[in-house]
């Protein structure tokens, strides 16, 4: 028979073997336990990192079209104050050309008989020009015998004329106009068309 002592000995050291399992296993599973908690920590910040970029993303989307509408604005504004007259402008071009005939048909003894009037058509003139010039509006006048340029003349007619190159200005019928940069109104000219 064997002796109750051993066998309070081991099963003390089997019990102590128990705890000692039960101790690992429970060690065990803090450490899975640990490790699902990590893994899910990991995905998490995975997931904060991806919220973060996608979101400074959008932010940065969001102050640069901030910035384009800034910038176009600020564009449609400054044309605005360029360009806002330009119909009044364009209106106010026959005047000009009215007030010129007149001067131009004043002869020497239209001069001499109404010289207060001739005096104030000049000075109504001058007037338009300066305000002309106040608001960037310039004239395009072309001399005879300079090139067409499509960009600020209209061509009116062709005619072969002689000495003349092709594409040359043979006659001014009326000025043109720019506003600033903006052309109003093209020169009204003729133009040589001599092949030569």
């Amino acid at each position: 028979m064997a002796d109750p002592k051993k066998k309070d000995e081991l099963s003390d050291v089997e019990a102590a073997i128990d705890e000692i399992m039960a101790g690992v296993n429970a060690d065990e599973r803090v450490a899975d336990n640990d490790s699902l908690a990590d893994e899910a920590s990991l995905d998490e910040v995975e997931k904060l990192r991806a919220e973060r970029d996608e979101m400074r993303d959008r932010f940065m989307r969001a102050l640069a079209d901030a910035e384009n509408t800034r910038k176009r604005g600020e564009r449609d504004r400054r044309e605005a104050e360029q360009y806002g007259g330009s119909k009044l402008a364009r209106d106010m071009l026959p005047v000009y050309d009215n007030l010129k005939r007149a001067l131009e048909a004043a002869n020497d003894d239209a001069r001499a008989q109404a010289a207060g009037l001739i005096e104030g058509v000049e000075l109504t003139m001058r007037e338009l020009l300066q305000i002309f010039s106040k608001h960037g509006i310039t004239i395009v006048a072309p001399e005879i015998g300079e090139k067409f340029d499509p960009q600020l003349h209209q061509a009116m007619f062709e005619a072969p004329l002689p000495d003349t190159k092709a594409g040359q200005i043979i006659q001014v019928m009326a000025e043109g106009f720019l506003l600033h940069d903006r052309l109003l109104r093209p020169a009204q000219v003729g133009v040589s068309s001599n092949p030569g």
